[in-house]
């Protein structure tokens, strides 16, 4: 299990600020350049508030350091190589624009908390992202029958 959430936002808020000072910016000019209230800021740097991955985004913009960054950080996203992530993916499509993404992300993370269920992505050939539920190591279709892998042959073919 991951740390504690107070534990998490006060450790965001610590990097985020190591951040606007590696940067040389005030709070009041890091809150200008993100577009957020100096006082907001404030909050999330003393890790007393939760900040949502648009506001993320928009600091981490300011920063000019990847929003990935601040997601690892915040716990959105996985650290690179706790395996495969369909939000990485996402945030790297260069054919949608930003809300998108965005929008996207919220939708597919609370799908993921409605069902905390463990799901595989993977990609077809077609590069669009397939939510495929497993049994195990093998794919298992909506209905919740073992899919047909393509090209498998089975008894009847």
């Amino acid at each position: 299990m991951g740390p504690d959430p107070v534990e998490r936002w006060r450790d965001l808020g610590s990097f985020i600020r190591e951040q606007r000072s590696t940067a040389r910016l005030s709070l009041r000019r890091l809150s200008e350049l993100a577009g957020i209230s100096n006082p907001y800021l404030s909050q999330i740097e003393r890790g007393l508030r939760r900040p949502s991955a648009d506001i993320l985004q928009q600091i981490a913009k300011a920063l000019r350091i990847s929003a990935e960054t601040l997601y690892v950080q915040a716990g959105i996203l996985e650290r690179p190589g706790e395996g495969a992530d369909l939000v990485r993916q996402i945030l790297a499509d260069p054919h949608i624009n930003e809300e998108q993404k965005q929008a996207l992300v919220r939708i597919y993370l609370s799908f993921r908390r409605e069902h905390g269920e463990a799901v595989d992505h993977r990609v077809s050939d077609d590069a669009t992202a397939t939510p495929v539920k497993t049994n195990g190591s093998h794919p298992v279709a909506a209905g919740g029958a073992p899919s047909q892998e393509r090209g498998a042959t089975g008894p009847d073919r």
